[in-house]
């Protein structure tokens, strides 16, 4: 495996694990210190993850992409801009980190270091919630990108942001996010009955916005600068 390609996978992973931290243990402080109110819990759970978002991106971005999102791996495939087989070790380094930053943040927080959720976020709402979601990611990074790649960090952030609170789901937007999760049985957790569901939803939002954007912009495989990006 060439060097850089092992540079390029090792940050992926270290990211998302830290992403995953960021998620699972903002959750974990918010649900603790919230007394019972879930707006509050929420609220802490959306600002740490935004805020850690713009770092890791800004972190990680000039090395990999920063995508730590399967789904926004896949579109980059799709679009000629990486080989498919690297967006396929993408997606797996990626999915290894998040569960990895998922007991990291149990192990911070003395929870069990595995433990599947109990969260039902299951229904028609949560999956076109999931759509939209994922859709406006990846919208969002093929707005940016074109012409104002340095925005890219920022509006992510500010999107995932936003949709925690605009989603009936909370916008997990990721499929290795959305794996991850369902090992935790905190205030971040989903059920994994629900993950399948979540996925192809993702996988349909990620799809139309990739498509859509194909067409807005006819020359953005070839003249877009270097895409850095994720979600959660």
């Amino acid at each position: 495996m060439p060097e850089n390609l092992q540079r390029r996978l090792a940050a992926e992973g270290i990211a998302t694990a830290f992403l995953l931290a960021a998620v699972v243990g903002s959750g974990i402080m918010g649900e603790r210190l919230a007394a019972g109110n879930v707006a509050i819990a929420l609220l802490a759970n959306t600002i740490a993850t935004g805020a850690a978002l713009i770092a890791l991106i800004l972190t990680f971005g000039p090395i990999s992409g920063a995508h730590m999102n399967p789904a926004v791996s896949a579109a980059e495939a799709w679009l000629g801009r990486i080989p498919r087989k690297d967006a396929a070790l993408y997606a797996f380094v990626q999915i290894c980190g998040a569960f990895a930053g998922v007991v990291a943040a149990h192990v911070m927080f003395q929870e069990p270091l595995v433990s599947a959720s109990t969260h039902a976020r299951s229904g028609f709402a949560q999956m076109f919630s999931e759509f939209v979601a994922t859709f406006g990611l990846l919208a969002v990074i093929w707005g940016c990108a074109r012409r104002r790649s340095e925005a890219v960090p920022f509006a992510v952030a500010a999107y995932i942001t936003a949709a925690y609170w605009f989603t009936a789901s909370t916008s997990f937007a990721n499929p290795a996010v959305t794996l991850a999760r369902a090992a935790s049985d905190t205030f971040a957790g989903v059920r994994p009955a629900d993950v399948p569901g979540f996925i192809a939803a993702q996988a349909l939002g990620a799809a139309v916005a990739t498509g859509l954007f194909r067409w807005l912009v006819p020359s953005l495989p070839a003249t877009a600068p270097d895409v850095v990006v994720p979600r959660r």
